[in-house]
């Protein structure tokens, strides 16, 4: 349904990469408003994590479109976060073109609402090639506790899905995996 909507730009960032563009999502209201509506039918926790900066734009309207939708944990790059002493968690992160790192907040983690005494999350991307960058974030999550809560991502969902990559293979040993759409023969 929405395939026709992502755009392919081969060999970026560099070579052998097919980048998959889905900020055409942008571009139309009524596909956008589609897609925000079918992902948060794939979501089932209270809370988001998700990753800068695409991850933003699909995650951000869930706090608005869905009831059950309370809290967003936000993801980001080097630089990016202000955070206090002792707040900021560093995670290596492993893509399919190279090493990095990106960091969240423990305090971000203590406005998330709890379910019993589990801090349950739904971490959203907006594209599974790999699964590198999800399966490095979901294991540091998973090792917080907060309040005395344990922090446990419950599933991981995701605009685009690339299953020639095996990315849901690696994230599926942590928790169940669900995309918008899957796209075949893209590497």
């Amino acid at each position: 349904m929405f395939e026709q909507t992502v755009k392919h730009y081969p060999d970026f960032p560099k070579p052998g990469i097919d980048f998959i563009d889905v900020l055409p999502f942008l571009q139309d209201k009524k596909t956008f408003a589609e897609a925000v509506g079918q992902l948060e039918r794939l979501c089932t926790t209270p809370n988001l994590a998700t990753v800068e900066a695409r991850g933003f734009l699909f995650a951000a309207p869930l706090l608005v479109a869905s009831p059950r939708v309370q809290t967003l944990v936000p993801i980001r790059k080097r630089g990016k976060l202000p955070y206090a002493e002792g707040d900021l968690v560093r995670v290596a992160i492993e893509k399919e073109y190279g090493s990095d790192e990106v960091f969240f907040r423990r305090s971000d983690l203590e406005a998330c609402a709890p379910t019993g005494d589990v801090i349950e999350l739904t971490l959203m991307d907006d594209l599974l090639a790999t699964g590198g960058t999800a399966f490095g974030i979901a294991e540091a999550l998973n090792a917080q506790t907060v309040g005395g809560r344990r922090v446990a991502v419950r599933e991981f969902v995701f605009l685009v899905e690339l299953p020639t990559l095996h990315g849901r293979t690696l994230l599926e040993r942590l928790a169940p995996v669900r995309s918008l759409m899957s796209l075949e023969g893209v590497e």
